[in-house]
């Protein structure tokens, strides 16, 4: 029902505005308390909750919040060798090509979502596509903010590799958006992250942004442990505090679904792979608990502790100490 007293209600006087059936269910949280949560806007098209990943019971469970995606469109302009898209969209022609969706058809269902009683929640734009391949002219950015501004309860998410930041720093209220780039060392980049824009170019963007007051954060997302990969990572988290300080850094390693392996055309990466989970194969734990353990060490040098992990675990979180019924994560507020 709507909740017509609420702060976060917007308006919705638009004479062809229908609103779209909002549903909830029942979602075992994080912290193992089942609550009422939005699972879907219409036919779950624009929005719908990620709860593919069961609540985490034994120690190699995955850790990962359900959260809400903006399915706005789908693809991505880079060709990172990993890239899950590959599986996501293997029955598709275009496979990662980039898609964006009607407008208007994004429109009715934010605008149905916003008008329904729920908790804040991040709307995330970056599941299925580069959050910034929508910044040519007719820019993305510039369509979606300012629909959030209009309230001051729910924020969206825009994950990306890319630095054309030139349209979100034309947006002068942005107070409801959060940016979060994906960087990794710079030599684990340029070996298989093709076509993506530079560590150094997405750290530039990243600082112009957080000088611009936008809320910036970063994913050292995946960890490869390439030979020297504790001077190439050291290097990375100099790079980051040389120019900005994040708000939130979440680390992932390396890992791949079997559809992401079975479909990727660089498959040099999957050697690293040893190990099994309830989400694809990872990098065995010692390695990837050396890994985070090395690279959060690093980050406490420059007094950092904002720190989460994306997809590991219990049985990591546990082995560093950190607890993952707190998890503040890049997919959450």
């Amino acid at each position: 029902m709507p909740n017509q007293g609420s702060e976060h209600l917007i308006e919705t006087s638009i004479s062809d505005f229908k609103p779209l059936s909002v549903k909830s269910q029942k979602y075992k949280n994080i912290q193992g308390k089942y609550v009422d949560s939005i699972s879907k806007v219409g036919d779950a098209s624009i929005i719908k909750r990620f709860d593919r990943t069961p609540y985490p019971e034994k120690p190699t469970d995955v850790v990962c919040p359900h959260f809400l995606e903006l399915k706005w469109g789908y693809g991505c302009p880079f060709n990172c060798a990993w890239c899950y898209l590959q599986g996501t969209f293997r029955f598709l022609k275009t496979k990662t090509q980039p898609v964006e969706k009607d407008r208007t058809i994004i429109r009715r269902a934010l605008l149905s979502f916003f008008n329904v009683e729920s908790p804040p929640e991040m709307l995330n734009t970056g599941e299925l596509a580069d959050s910034l391949m929508g910044e040519k002219s007719d820019s993305f950015s510039k369509f979606i903010i300012p629909i959030f501004e209009k309230q001051r309860k729910h924020k969206v998410l825009f994950l990306t590799k890319s630095n054309n930041v030139r349209h979100l720093l034309e947006i002068p209220e942005h107070n409801q958006a959060v940016i979060s780039f994906s960087v990794n060392a710079d030599y684990v980049a340029r070996k298989w992250e093709n076509g993506a824009p530079t560590v150094d170019q997405r750290l530039d963007a990243a600082r112009q942004l957080s000088d611009a007051g936008y809320e910036v954060r970063l994913r050292i997302d995946p960890i490869v442990p390439v030979p020297n990969w504790e001077n190439h990572y050291r290097e990375l988290v100099d790079e980051i505090f040389s120019r900005f300080n994040p708000e939130r850094i979440t680390l992932g390693s390396l890992r791949g679904l079997q559809s992401t392996i079975n479909n990727s055309r660089d498959k040099s990466w999957v050697e690293f792979l040893s190990e099994g989970s309830n989400w694809g194969r990872k990098v065995d734990f010692a390695t990837r608990y050396e890994n985070f353990s090395k690279i959060i060490c690093y980050l406490s040098d420059y007094g950092y502790s904002d720190v989460a992990l994306c997809k590991e675990t219990v049985q990591m979180w546990d082995a560093l100490k950190m607890d993952w019924r707190k998890i503040k994560c890049n997919c959450l507020i």
